[in-house]
């Protein structure tokens, strides 16, 4: 196996073992006022996994393979790392309102600070980089596809999930945040 295959399957474990921490310690932070998660953090977790073994079932094949391998594998090394920034400074601009399901906690307020002033999901957009950096260090298109492909139906489900609570739970203020923000590409999406 190559080494570069390892370093990036070593980098998912540690990213993993991360979340698991980080889902761990936001239980035991606040409690829980209302619940809206319908299934989606389930959803996700499976189509992340699904994700993950068929991006690195094929990963570790000829076919697909991209040439260049160095190029790739440093490119989306940087996006990795650029995407656990992000993903770790939503986490601590959220502080004790961050939750891996979707809830709202005992005084809970809309956070519009740090990168939530330009998007509503930055903790999904550095998830997202993260995946994608690691599917192209793969330096396999078809990697990159059977990694972004489940993610993708994922987060969009999970966006469209959590949107609809917190309208429901904040109302207009929530309302006139969507306006002024996008999901999770500045001046995009």
């Amino acid at each position: 196996m190559p080494a570069k295959l390892i370093i990036i399957m070593g980098f998912s474990y540690l990213y993993g073992f991360f979340e698991v921490f980080m889902n761990v310690r936001s239980k035991r932070k606040g409690t829980v006022a209302t619940s809206g998660d319908k299934g989606s953090l389930w959803l996700l977790y499976g189509l992340i996994t699904l994700g993950y073994i068929l991006s690195f079932a094929i990963g570790a094949t000829q076919n697909g393979r991209m040439h260049s391998w160095d190029t790739f594998f440093a490119i989306g090394s940087g996006l990795a790392v650029i995407g656990l920034a992000v993903r770790m400074q939503s986490i601590l601009t959220l502080r004790q309102y961050f939750t891996y399901s979707v809830a709202k906690i005992e005084g809970h307020t809309l956070i519009e600070t740090g990168l939530y002033g330009r998007i509503r999901h930055p903790g999904y957009l550095g998830q997202l980089l993260i995946f994608t950096g690691i599917s192209i260090s793969m330096s396999n298109w078809l990697s990159i596809l059977f990694m972004m492909l489940p993610v993708m139906i994922g987060y969009v489900y999970r966006i469209k999930v959590e949107e609809r609570f917190m309208l429901e739970q904040l109302g207009e203020r929530y309302a006139n945040y969507q306006k002024r923000t996008k999901r999770i590409i500045p001046l995009l999406y």
